[in-house]
């Protein structure tokens, strides 16, 4: 567990926090050890934090925790965001997928946003070599073994080296392009408002709004 509260957040609370109004309050769906979360409260915001292992939420300081699976959640209030990061969309199991749409879309305010992460929809991993980037300093992240089956799934190893420790990780994923994405939103009464970042693996959804009369 403590080798995921050492993972590096990157650019990504930056990113999340200036997309957002000032001090929105946020729900961030599979919050782990909160590599996300505590930048977050550090930009002034409201985090409440929803992990499935309480190991994981352990970690979590100054916000408030909420053990569950996600696609279980129901806690009978709405926010201004809600974050579904980490690649959760990509679930290779599609009706899981759609579930969490389903929760972000109960937990959204109507003038909400939910910030979904995704691959680059126009990335071809097939037509990569294996890759190997340091992420952050002292922190490697390596892909390996990859594979495609003929449904689209990949399949693919991530090892992580963080200041000489290891770990390592199987990872089924199913790519979501924009079409995809676009109809499964729909399907949770939600829509695309835009994309944060020039290769789109960054989506601002928002509530759908009714066509006129």
């Amino acid at each position: 567990m403590e080798f995921y509260a050492r993972l590096s957040a990157g650019s990504s609370p930056t990113l999340i926090h200036d997309s957002i109004p000032a001090g929105a309050g946020i729900l961030e769906l599979g919050a782990g050890a909160g590599r996300i979360t505590h930048p977050l409260l550090e930009m002034g915001h409201e985090v409440v934090a929803v992990d499935e292992s309480p190991a994981m939420l352990a970690y979590i300081k100054g916000a408030e925790t909420v053990e569950s699976r996600i696609q279980d959640l129901a806690l009978g209030r709405r926010f201004d965001v809600v974050l579904l990061m980490s690649h959760l969309i990509e679930n290779p199991d599609i009706e899981l997928a759609r579930a969490f749409l389903r929760i972000c879309r109960a937990h959204v305010k109507d003038q909400g946003q939910v910030l979904i992460q995704r691959d680059p929809p126009e990335r071809s991993y097939v037509d990569e070599p294996p890759f190997k980037r340091e992420v952050a300093p002292g922190c490697t992240i390596t892909m390996r073994d990859l594979s495609q089956a003929s449904s689209g799934l990949l399949a693919f190893t991530l090892d992580y080296e963080i200041d000489g420790s290891h770990w390592s990780q199987s990872v089924i994923t199913r790519p979501v392009d924009d079409d995809s994405l676009e109809h499964e939103l729909a399907l949770a009464d939600l829509e695309i408002g835009s994309f944060l970042n020039p290769n789109r693996s960054w989506v601002s959804a928002r509530p759908r709004t009714a066509p006129p009369t």
